[in-house]
């Protein structure tokens, strides 16, 4: 059923994954796998760059919102490889002016020669992968760093001109206390990040720590966490705008703010997912590139392991589902403009999201405090 509104190109990001670690986490369902002894790191960066070739036809004349390398640990590529990925794709399509471009990092990874070659690559915005600054939690959690070299990895970041960096931080971690997790989150605020990704560890099914499940703390142990991190938080300046992100006025990720907005996104390299709207069909696609390393990196196989495009009756749930998880929601008229749909076909759910209390309705459409405990719940009225 072909889309009945206004339509507009959402803005284009591209996500760029880089599926190596130094080691496996317990926690993690990433598709990211142990390193080895043999990075293949040149024939990795080719891949790439044939699969964002295989990728120009969905571009449809945009210029690129924002770049994201993600893993895995990027960081383990040099400094040349991220040069050679950046300018390949710059050479195929043009960069807004004022790009963000993002690369994570963990702290086992930091060399001051290497980030400031980073930098010299184009990328403008770091995101560390702390978790703790406890050694005993990130023994537990299966980081290769400890709490110093977290500590001297932001200071290196610092010391490279890195001015807009997000810190991955997270609590409620086995045998965790509040004043351990608070005094994590302090130290973190002491840097004066301008981006936070503060959340809470959640036991993800193919994990390790879901087969071998570690005690997690109290519910009251969490509450007490939630409530001190946000009070801190909201004194150190950093707005909550998402679930878990927080950041210094007008520091949002412009990047994952175009995932929330329901924009487009390209993504390249093994497990890599894509969003894409077809003005002229009137359809949005999803894809996925092949999941395994070896496979996405053998020339006999495809890039590209899913492509679907995305039911009708489906599109304005998907969009629910990523706009509510804003605090601020969403200006009516972006629904339309996203889906293509009229809003007003979904009142009486917003009327029952409204009765519920977990949606309120102003200039913006937007959770309520209830609605933001209740995310789930209030998303799952529009599926």
């Amino acid at each position: 059923m072909p889309m009945k509104t206004r339509f507009k190109p959402p803005p284009l990001s591209l996500y760029i994954h880089i599926p190596w670690c130094i080691r496996k986490c317990p926690y993690c369902d990433f598709n990211s796998h142990a390193a080895g002894d043999r990075l293949p790191e040149a024939e990795y960066v080719s891949a790439l760059l044939e699969d964002f070739r295989q990728d120009m036809h969905w571009i449809q004349g945009q210029r690129l919102h924002s770049v994201f390398f993600g893993g895995g640990t990027p960081s383990l590529f040099t400094a040349d490889s991220i040069d050679k990925i950046l300018s390949g794709i710059n050479d195929l399509v043009a960069f807004e002016p004022g790009i963000e471009i993002t690369l994570e990092a963990n702290p086992g990874t930091f060399e001051k020669n290497r980030f400031s070659g980073f930098q010299r690559a184009g990328i403008n915005r770091l995101s560390i992968g702390v978790q703790s600054f406890n050694d005993k939690h990130l023994e537990t959690l299966g980081r290769v760093h400890s709490g110093t070299e977290a500590k001297q990895a932001i200071k290196t970041a610092i010391d490279c001109g890195f001015d807009n960096f997000n810190l991955d931080l997270m609590h409620g971690l086995p045998g965790q206390t509040a004043k351990d997790a608070l005094s994590d989150l302090s130290t973190a605020l002491d840097y004066r990040p301008t981006h936070l990704s503060w959340y809470q560890l959640t036991i993800e099914p193919n994990t390790v720590f879901y087969s071998h499940p570690p005690r997690l703390p109290a519910e009251n142990t969490l509450e007490d966490i939630e409530r001190g991190g946000k009070e801190m938080l909201a004194d150190r300046g950093l707005h909550q705008y998402e679930v878990s992100a927080y950041s210094q006025p007008g520091k949002a990720s412009r990047h994952n703010l175009n995932y929330w907005q329901f924009g487009d996104y390209l993504g390249i390299g093994a497990g890599a997912h894509g969003k894409i709207t077809l003005l002229d069909d009137k359809q949005i696609i999803r894809t996925r590139k092949t999941r395994l390393p070896g496979q996405y990196l053998d020339p006999d196989r495809s890039f590209i392991s899913q492509q679907m495009t995305i039911p009708d009756k489906n599109i304005a749930g998907e969009f629910f589902m990523n706009a509510l998880r804003l605090n601020d929601g969403f200006n009516p008229d972006l629904f339309e403009i996203r889906t293509g749909k009229h809003l007003n076909d979904y009142r009486d759910k917003i009327a029952l999201a409204q009765e519920k209390g977990l949606l309120a309705r102003g200039k913006t459409i937007r959770p309520t405090g209830k609605g933001r405990l209740f995310l789930n719940d209030l998303a799952g009225l529009f599926i």
